[in-house]
């Protein structure tokens, strides 16, 4: 049996309890241009994953499963029997391996910005980028990074929110940082995605370059119950680029006035 992780989590907001789960080298703070709306109609719960914000270390090495015992623990610490959940990114993958293993748990999924279905060129640039930091450092590839999570505008127009992000990415242990990352690289959902059959939003950016719109159709594709949402113009970082955008649709989804 893996061993839970006490992860660290906020509650914000009142209605049916909707979970966050944020991705590689992040916070739930990824989360702040969202949760001011969302929690107008949901009891909020976002949460740091191991290793990550103000969440406990791991003891070593951990996989996606481990993830998914987290995040079934903060549902215990929280009460809440049911649930929506919405995940970025990797969250967009322990979203759906959640549901799998608790498929009685969960109201509805979001995946945003996730991956599945990759061809080998997908993979071989994705475990590029892995490399690349295993043998740079990660600080050496943060430009990297920046063009591929931002449109040039923002990047431009808003270096505060770019920054503080990257900082982020910086003050993750680099251990953590990097397993998460083979994680993301590594995992494959899309074998078993047909077996999640929870009401699911599958929402990405149009110039998302590893979580393209072609990935995402086939993630649309395969759930037994899913909508698309293209998000025009939008990279990876839909969270922090246009967060109402993403909230908006997600409220609609969830047949919220």
């Amino acid at each position: 049996m893996n061993q839970a992780i006490d992860c660290d989590y906020s509650v914000e907001g009142a209605g049916p309890p909707l979970f966050l789960i944020h991705g590689i080298g992040a916070a739930r703070d990824v989360w702040r241009f969202l949760t001011p709306i969302l929690s107008g109609h949901f009891t909020v719960v976002s949460y740091d994953l191991r290793g990550h914000g103000a969440s406990p270390m791991p003891g070593g090495e951990f996989g996606l499963d481990d993830l998914v015992v987290d995040l079934e623990r903060v549902r215990e610490r929280t009460g809440f029997e049911q649930a929506h959940f919405a995940g970025h990114s990797l969250g967009g993958m322990i979203g759906p391996a959640y549901a799998r293993a608790h498929p009685g748990r969960v109201l509805s999924l979001g995946l945003l910005s996730t991956a599945a279905g990759r061809t080998e060129d997908d993979s071989a640039k994705v475990w590029g980028v892995v490399r690349a930091m295993e043998e740079k450092g990660v600080e050496q590839v943060l430009d990297t990074l920046i063009g591929r999570w931002y449109t040039d505008d923002f990047a431009r127009e808003r270096p505060d929110i770019v920054q503080r992000r990257l900082k982020q990415v910086v003050d993750t242990d680099r251990a953590v940082f990097l397993n998460v990352f083979r994680i993301y690289a590594g995992t494959e959902i899309m074998p078993w995605l047909h077996e999640v059959t929870a009401r699911s939003l599958v929402l990405t950016g149009e110039n998302d370059g590893g979580c393209n719109p072609r990935l995402n159709r086939g993630i649309a594709g395969a759930l037994p119950n899913a909508e698309l949402v293209i998000l025009p113009k939008l990279k990876h970082a839909i969270l922090l680029e246009d967060g109402p955008a993403v909230a908006g649709h997600m409220l609609r989804f969830l047949e919220v006035d």
